[in-house]
């Protein structure tokens, strides 16, 4: 997918997707791009490409402690649905850091600190979605099954991603503002800015496809 920067091809991934992991790496050696842009800061990349790392008094002091806890939640989340799926979280990161070393690009990381988004997430929550996140997560918990209406080796289709994130803002306006709308600004800028630094170079972006309709209206 291209955006509205010539030089700018935008790819929308799952993190637990394993289509996601084989598009990042045939579209790196085909492409061949000078930068590979990722859905990353500083702080979540050391993470990723760790081997061995232990949590820390540093990183509930970085990222606050109610951010820590839903760091902590989200995360599980995200390794139990990894399992179901056989792919670990962050594995088309991998592939495309790799590929970049293949191709000789350089890598830039274009997310928001995590620190602030998850200190402006736990901030800007209201009671009204504390408690039903809350109810949710109870219900969740004495539910036997929980029927997946997509195939969770797949990227969701925009429509499906749409639906889905449609849902979230009615639900949590202000986890939508923090993790999406913030977040595509964020990226967008940088990768403007990348653009403008490298306006005759080949820009690959691997982000979630949550964000690529945000980041391409704002791209300009």
């Amino acid at each position: 997918m291209i955006g509205k920067n010539e030089n700018i091809c935008l790819i929308g991934t799952s993190h637990i997707a394993q289509q996601s992991v084989l598009e990042v790496k045939t579209a790196i050696a085909s492409l061949k791009p000078k930068i590979v842009a990722l859905e990353m800061d500083s702080k979540r990349f050391a993470s990723l490409m760790s081997k061995k790392r232990k949590i820390t008094l540093r990183d509930i002091k970085y990222l606050g402690v109610r951010g820590f806890i839903f760091n902590i939640i989200g995360a599980a989340i995200e390794r139990r649905l990894g399992r179901l799926v056989k792919t670990a979280p962050g594995s088309e990161i991998k592939v495309a850091v790799e590929s970049a070393k293949q191709v000789d690009a350089k890598l830039a990381l274009i997310d928001q600190d995590i620190s602030i988004t998850l200190k402006r997430l736990t901030s800007s929550l209201t009671w009204k979605e504390k408690f039903r996140f809350i109810k949710e997560l109870v219900l969740a918990v004495f539910k036997r099954s929980q029927k997946i209406s997509f195939d969770l080796r797949r990227v969701p289709d925009q429509k499906v991603i749409q639906k889905l994130t449609n849902e979230l803002k009615k639900k949590y306006p202000s986890v939508y503002r923090t993790l999406i709308t913030e977040r595509d600004d964020h990226m967008a800028k940088a990768l403007n800015k990348i653009s403008t630094d490298y306006p005759q170079e080949k820009i690959v972006a691997i982000v979630g496809a949550g964000h690529i309709e945000g980041i391409l209206r704002k791209l300009d």
